[in-house]
């Protein structure tokens, strides 16, 4: 058994640097939203008439079901939310 060490889960499960970049953004927004919906105290069906979506698309989101959110959709979803999204691009280190 390997003793490496990882920085984030998705860079131990995922294959590439980029899938595992793009799993970390997705579920960094992901719970955003989720947390928006909670402290709101929305149910799935308002959540899903605020983002535009249905309200099977809030149950994924609610359960983490990462795999089947792109990018664009959830920043799509925090937009319509209202939420500001901001991206820092770090040199590596």
């Amino acid at each position: 058994m390997s003793n490496q060490r990882f920085a984030s889960v998705w860079d131990a499960i995922e294959d590439t640097k980029e899938e595992a970049e793009n799993m970390k953004l997705r579920s960094v927004l992901m719970t955003a939203l989720k947390q928006h919906i909670v402290h709101a105290k929305m149910s799935q069906a308002e959540a899903a008439k605020l983002f535009g979506v249905t309200q099977p698309r809030v149950s994924d989101l609610m359960r983490g079901k990462v795999n089947v959110f792109g990018l664009d959709a959830l920043v799509n979803m925090a937009a319509a939310a209202g939420l500001h999204i901001e991206m820092r691009v770090l040199e590596p280190a």
